[in-house]
């Protein structure tokens, strides 16, 4: 969840004009398990190196508070942790709950106008906005969804292990088609 002003350059000349857009790069760490949920990552930023290991520390430690509670949905979440080019880090948790539904909680580091205290990109916050994600953030959404199609409702079992194993594939945000 950044701001556009955070991430590209917004022109002076007409509200909701944004010049220099590009997409970001995307990886997928292997899963992990936090508070009894499997969960499938997705990172987002524009830097080669990818995100530094203190911002994802940071923001894996946020997790648990960023989970919802057990519903007897089998326990699995994806997260998009997205680094933005200034001091803003975000992470955003999306868990399935009630058989279909995807719930959304997610956190924010180093961007004041989103309520953070400072601009340390290890800080994290969860504020309470509507938002569910950015442009760069959006792209694992259509596939999570049906991915979760895919294994948990359209089989006459479901089969969480291939749900975990069918993740979005590395490259950029966007331009996939």
């Amino acid at each position: 969840m950044t701001s556009r002003t955070s991430e590209t350059s917004k022109s002076t000349d007409s509200p909701g004009t944004v010049k220099n857009f590009a997409e970001k790069l995307l990886t997928v760490p292997p899963p992990i398990e936090v508070a009894g949920r499997r969960i499938k990552r997705y990172h987002v930023t524009a830097d080669p190196a990818g995100i530094a290991p203190d911002v994802q520390e940071a923001a894996y430690a946020m997790l648990p508070k960023l989970l919802p509670e057990a519903d007897g949905t089998p326990a699995a979440t994806f997260v998009v942790l997205h680094r933005g080019a200034d001091d803003g880090a975000y992470l955003n948790a999306y868990s399935w709950v009630w058989d279909n539904v995807l719930h959304f909680k997610g956190a924010s580091a180093g961007q004041p106008v989103l309520g953070c205290p400072d601009r340390d990109p290890t800080h994290f916050i969860a504020p309470d906005l509507p938002w569910i994600g950015c442009v760069w953030e959006l792209p694992p959404i259509l596939h999570e969804r049906d991915a979760w199609v895919r294994h948990m409702l359209a089989p006459d079992a479901p089969d969480l292990d291939a749900y975990m194993a069918d993740c979005l594939s590395e490259g950029t945000t966007g331009d996939r088609s």
